[in-house]
């Protein structure tokens, strides 16, 4: 009869639904412990939210285009299945953090839509860009990526209350297929992806994807978290700043009845010295600088400058003054000037006819080892090219132009 009764681990088996839990993995057991909650997901979202906020103005002034990168989305990735989530071939950009934080992201975007930013980049409108990127195009986005990323660590440095800075970025073709660029992605079977929607005018719409490991994100959300560390830090070194500050400071000194070398002593005493009162027990005060300090204490005297009136050379004066006078100096006539793209200038080729910012007849600027010191106009001399002197700016004039 005994034997027929069910032990106590086989019920607990039965009521935990008869099979080996211990060997089930649903989604929330990702790499244990490593699975971020949703308060670190929002706090990600939010430092994802003001720091890519400003990489969007960023990316607008360099494209000339109206930029919009939108609230992120948060969620976990194995390793294991970026192939799923990268099917096709993407550009990576990979940026390390080397002052403020310890940690590395890759930030993904799609090909075309890397097209479309080096399009834009080297002078073209992005409407039909070549997918195929090359040395000049992979350039030009990270470039782009430099100054997005660039200006993300800014908007960090504001969050977080400390400086931060990160390295150049370094961009490659990602291809997982072919097992290409995946070095630039972090090696940890974990990662974090951070989406963002981004929108570049009428060109571009879809997403670019930030991938960070699961311990450099939880680091950032401590930071953000718990800032009291950083704040005693800070507190303690202003301590140790002040605390010699405080051991420098005069102490008051007891009244002795001068002596007549002393009377004499404090007869040649500068007033910017410190001094003890006669009359008075208090500390010595410092004339002209601390708080409290009343004009009648202070002895204040007309300034004396050195006259500046001419004055005669002696021989050895002269002669070094007439060395300088053998200095050879560039002298550059300035005809005009132009701006041109990348992209215009390397169709530049013979016969090409390039129009300057000066209209027919318009003086040309004279410069003297590269600063604009007159105006003239080109003549004919004896078949040769001159330029007659038709203006000299002043001196206060030549003076802004060195500046």
């Amino acid at each position: 009869m005994s034997d027929d009764m069910l032990s106590q681990d086989e019920i607990d088996a039965l009521l935990n639904g008869g099979g080996d839990t211990d060997n089930e993995e649903g989604p929330s057991n990702i790499a244990g412990d490593q699975v971020i909650s949703s308060l670190e997901e929002d706090a990600l979202g939010e430092i994802g939210n003001i720091s890519f906020g400003s990489s969007a103005t960023a990316l607008s002034s360099l494209l000339n285009q109206k930029v919009d990168i939108t609230t992120p989305q948060i969620s976990v990735l194995e390793r294991k299945d970026l192939p799923d989530e990268f099917p096709k071939p993407h550009v990576a950009v990979g940026v390390t953090y080397t002052h403020g934080f310890s940690g590395e992201n890759v930030l993904v975007i799609q090909t075309k839509d890397a097209a479309i930013i080096a399009d834009l980049m080297l002078g073209g409108d992005g409407t039909d860009p070549d997918e195929h990127l090359n040395e000049i195009a992979l350039s030009a986005v990270q470039e782009a990526m430099n100054q997005m990323m660039g200006s993300s660590a800014t908007s960090m440095s504001t969050i977080f209350n400390k400086k931060v800075d990160i390295s150049p970025p370094a961009i490659d073709v990602l291809d997982l297929e072919e097992d290409e660029g995946t070095q630039k992605i972090p090696n940890e079977e974990v990662l974090v992806k951070v989406s963002f929607q981004l929108q570049v005018g009428n060109l571009i719409d879809s997403n670019i994807m930030q991938l960070i490991p699961v311990s450099f994100a939880k680091e950032l959300v401590e930071e953000l978290m718990n800032p009291q560390q950083e704040d005693s830090v800070v507190e303690e070194t202003f301590k140790s700043k002040e605390e010699p500050a405080a051991e420098n400071k005069p102490q008051p000194v007891q009244e002795q009845p001068p002596s007549q070398n002393q009377e004499a002593q404090s007869s040649s005493m500068p007033d910017n010295t410190f001094y003890e009162s006669s009359t008075t027990k208090e500390a010595p005060q410092y004339v002209g600088g601390p708080a409290g300090q009343t004009a009648e204490d202070a002895n204040v005297q007309t300034a004396e400058f050195q006259s500046f009136s001419p004055v005669q050379l002696n021989g050895t004066e002269q002669k070094n003054l007439d060395m300088l006078m053998d200095i050879p100096l560039k002298v550059t006539v300035e005809l005009g000037r132009t701006k041109r793209s990348v992209r215009e200038i390397l169709e530049i080729s013979s016969g090409s006819v390039l129009e300057l910012d000066k209209l027919a007849g318009e003086p040309v600027d004279i410069h003297v080892n590269e600063k604009l010191m007159a105006k003239g106009e080109v003549v004919v001399i004896d078949e040769n090219f001159g330029v007659r002197v038709t203006d000299i700016l002043s001196p206060k004039e030549r003076l802004t132009k060195l500046r």
